[in-house]
């Protein structure tokens, strides 16, 4: 099986706690942790940010994009953010079909830019 396009890498706070890898284990059940890996593998490590172009990603802009998964009642959003060579960091995600509001996608996408400055940050220094 030839290597994926792209890698990913989940954002670790300065504590070291990674906001996706902990929803994954906390939020999804088994069969969701499966599906969701399985796009995160067959969509975003192919495609990166060139999922942009289809129904499975969204820009969001200031280096800030949406992985979108609709499958098996699952409706999946997972913020990113591509750089160097071929490398997505996955910065922030959460099921949308729990709660659709836009209040709650605004402060999901907030969240993550608050994430992508700090990091950014921390790469700086």
């Amino acid at each position: 099986m030839p290597s994926p396009r792209y890698r990913l890498e989940f954002y670790a706070d300065p504590a070291g706690v990674q906001p996706v890898r902990e929803w994954l284990r906390s939020e999804l059940t088994a069969e969701d942790r499966r599906t969701v890996g399985a796009a995160l593998f067959a969509i975003l490590q192919e495609q990166g940010i060139g999922v942009c172009g289809s129904s499975f990603g969204r820009q969001l802009g200031a280096d800030l994009f949406e992985f979108r998964l609709r499958e098996a009642g699952l409706l999946i959003r997972i913020f990113c953010h591509a750089y160097g060579e071929r490398v997505i960091l996955l910065l922030g995600g959460y099921d949308k079909g729990s709660d659709p509001s836009e209040r709650r996608q605004n402060r999901e996408i907030a969240q993550a830019r608050g994430r992508l400055e700090e990091w950014q940050q921390r790469q700086r220094s």
